[in-house]
């Protein structure tokens, strides 16, 4: 399965942004209301600078305490992003995923993101191939 097909089974495309100046506080706050583990840092929704994740924010409070709430975004995100390509293979994310020790991708298509995949979506979506051709074998051993 390809990241393509993962971004269309999903409900929605749309990435959870915020802005480089932001306070961790006010982003803190949005991943606890849209349930979600992270926030793609971009200044104009399409080009990311960061991310910034729950992880990101834990530790920097046992590092420096409830102050760094009131820091900028900037100041927290990680600044290396990996991304992934629509033709990538989830097996090939997964792998990403599981070297870099983190559980989203932007999704970038001509310089310009266009999703994001959490390693959730890419286990859903195995999982779904997999019953598929179970499914296959099962039709095949059964003259169906």
């Amino acid at each position: 399965m390809l990241v393509r097909q993962i971004l269309n089974s999903k409900p929605s495309r749309e990435v959870a942004t915020v802005g480089p100046d932001v306070p961790v506080l006010e982003a803190a706050g949005l991943l606890a209301e849209k349930r979600i583990g992270s926030l793609v840092v971009s200044g104009d929704g399409a080009e990311p600078l960061g991310i910034l994740s729950e992880r990101d924010i834990v530790c920097a409070l046992a590092r420096r305490g409830r102050d760094c709430l009131q820091e900028p975004v900037s100041a927290l995100m990680t600044r290396r992003i990996i991304t992934c390509r629509l033709e990538e293979s989830a097996d090939q994310v997964l792998e990403k995923m599981t070297e870099g020790r983190f559980r989203h991708l932007p999704v970038m298509d001509g310089g310009q993101m266009v999703g994001l995949i959490s390693i959730g979506d890419v286990v859903k979506a195995r999982l779904s191939e997999l019953a598929m051709e179970k499914d296959a074998l099962e039709g095949m051993i059964m003259g169906h």
